[in-house]
């Protein structure tokens, strides 16, 4: 199939890699545009962008899809458009223009979780299971009629990163089976349901500050939740400074204390009705390290207190 494909950030990177393994035609990628980014303020490109070029697909990044970019859009006379975690709006008049449309990969079982942050929304609920979804675009925000899913467990442990890299790898080959399908003139949609549509919304920095009066599963799944990014993190004394501190990985811990207390030399600290224990955490400015590792230069000992 003769394809367009539109996609951004580190997620989209395997479905693209698969259509290009599975011989399709790819006619452009759009992307965002670099940005500088890092201390030295260099033009960082998209994963996306990287990847395009390494396969030498042309590579285009308008600010919107208006005007000319819209009628540049349809002159690839693409079969299909395959979007994935693109990050600008399609216009309506371009989701149509496709033979078989605008089919996009969502990284949710809609109608739950659509928006933003669907992997992240998904642990900090404690859902025990998310999905990934094909389905084709409409003039809303992730509301349109639905062709394939398939549901991915969320184990007890998992960490947003660590779902975020199983359901892209998962969310490639059922792109690719949609696309197949489509070209068999097999591929069928099945409208969202009404009910049960909760959305995922950005995650914002008021929400990443470790609230130890909570139980603590929902410390635990906070932690994991926005793990490696933007990760949720807490405060200690140590040499007489205040230090911040991400906490990258957790478990259940063992001990009853005042919420914020480390019940330990290990990183164990107390939540409302148990505890945490702290198994990979960084400090500001440091590399991740696990926790004997942290607490050989930053003690908190048992009786510490974390805010």
């Amino acid at each position: 199939m003769r394809i367009v494909f539109l996609g951004t950030s580190e997620f989209a990177v395997p479905t693209l890699v698969e259509l290009v393994g599975r011989g399709h035609e790819l006619a452009a990628v759009y992307t965002r545009a670099p940005a500088p980014a890092g201390r030295g303020l260099a033009e960082r490109r998209s994963p996306v962008q990287v990847t395009a070029a390494g396969f030498g697909i042309p590579v285009l990044y308008p600010a919107n899809l208006k005007g000319e970019a819209a009628t540049s859009f349809r002159e690839h006379r693409a079969d299909v458009a395959v979007v994935v975690a693109y990050g600008l709006l399609l216009p309506k008049p371009l989701l149509e223009a496709p033979r078989f449309g605008c089919l996009n990969l969502h990284s949710s079982l809609l109608p739950r979780w659509p928006g933003a942050a669907p992997i992240a929304r998904a642990i900090l609920a404690g859902d025990a299971e998310t999905g990934v979804m094909v389905m084709k675009m409409d003039a809303g925000l992730d509301t349109g009629p639905v062709a394939l899913a398939e549901r991915v467990a969320i184990g007890a442990d998992t960490t947003a990163g660590e779902l975020h890299d199983r359901l892209a790898q998962v969310g490639a080959e059922l792109m690719a089976r949609a696309l197949a399908a489509a070209e068999r003139g097999v591929l069928e949609f099945k409208p969202q349901a009404a009910a049960g549509v909760t959305y995922a919304k950005k995650i914002e920095k008021s929400e990443t500050r470790i609230d130890w009066s909570l139980p603590w599963k929902k410390v635990h799944d906070h932690i994991r939740g926005l793990s490696p990014n933007p990760g949720a993190w807490f405060e200690t004394d140590a040499g007489g400074e205040r230090v911040r501190v991400k906490a990258i990985r957790s478990t259940r811990g063992e001990g009853k204390g005042a919420p914020g207390t480390a019940l330990d030399d290990r990183l164990t600290i107390a939540c409302a009705d148990g505890a945490v224990r702290l198994t990979e955490v960084q400090r500001a400015g440091a590399k991740a390290m696990g926790a004997e590792e942290f607490l050989r230069g930053t003690p908190i000992k048992a009786g510490t207190a974390v805010r």
